[in-house]
């Protein structure tokens, strides 16, 4: 199995601490947000991984192969995507947000799914926003699932009722699937496709009537998007080894 991180963005959020290395590279518990992804995929089933460069791209190597998006500034995470695209025409492939972390079960559960396009669920979302959020609604988005099927994504949430789960930054994408997906992308045209984000693109896929397979997992992953979401998580496992988002 393939698998390919997207890797290209600075993370603007981390503010100083992403001067020098990608956010990919920030450390979380002693290790760089990178190393805890490509543990995970191997141990999930991963053979080979491609990891799409951007910000400061020569200082992502290691035992995996490579690819840029030298426009990185100047566009989202689809275009990010699009540049694995001749990895994606080849091979189904689990693809990885470089911001997560996240235990090699979920790798698996995701990759099982019978679904051409495919996205991973948190239900046990509500602790972890909690830790991450005076108010959880400000930042949580929108999400319904029925019968392992997406049904709405990314939406304004207005209470908890609205929000079956969230949307983790790990994806499954056969090479039909990618198929719908870049058919999608050349429609819309460059400069659309530069300002789309991943949860934008589910939405539209969505409303052409596209099946998106919808994994639940409970906890067993962070997201860091912040210093301040590293520091929380850090804290919270040196008091909790049972913690329910521990990821290691």
């Amino acid at each position: 199995m393939k698998a390919v991180i997207l890797a290209a963005g600075r993370g603007s959020r981390m503010k100083n601490e992403t001067s020098d290395k990608p956010k990919c590279l920030i450390e979380l518990m002693g290790r760089p947000l990178l190393h805890w992804q490509l543990d995970a995929l191997h141990n999930g089933g991963v053979d080979e991984i491609l990891v799409v460069r951007g910000y400061l791209a020569e200082s992502l190597k290691g035992n995996f192969s490579t690819v840029d998006n030298p426009r990185w500034a100047d566009s989202n995470m689809v275009e990010t995507l699009r540049r694995a695209s001749s990895w994606l025409e080849e091979s189904p492939c689990v693809i990885s947000y470089s911001d997560i972390a996240y235990r090699p079960g979920h790798v698996r559960a995701i990759s099982e799914c019978k679904s051409d396009i495919a996205i991973t669920y948190d239900t046990g979302w509500e602790g972890l926003w909690k830790l991450r959020f005076e108010n959880p609604l400000s930042d949580a988005e929108t999400f319904r699932e029925a019968n392992g099927r997406l049904l709405e994504i990314g939406g304004r949430a207005d209470s908890v009722d609205e929000i079956k789960g969230q949307y983790m930054g790990l994806l499954f994408i056969t090479p039909r699937g990618w198929a719908v997906i870049n058919g999608l992308l050349t429609e819309l045209g460059q400069e659309r496709v530069d300002k789309l984000d991943m949860t934008a693109l589910l939405r539209l896929l969505l409303d052409r009537g596209v099946d998106i397979g919808a994994v639940p997992v409970e906890g067993g992953w962070v997201e860091a998007d912040s210093m301040q979401d590293v520091r929380a998580y850090e804290a919270v496992l040196d008091q909790d080894d049972a913690w329910s988002h521990d990821w290691r």
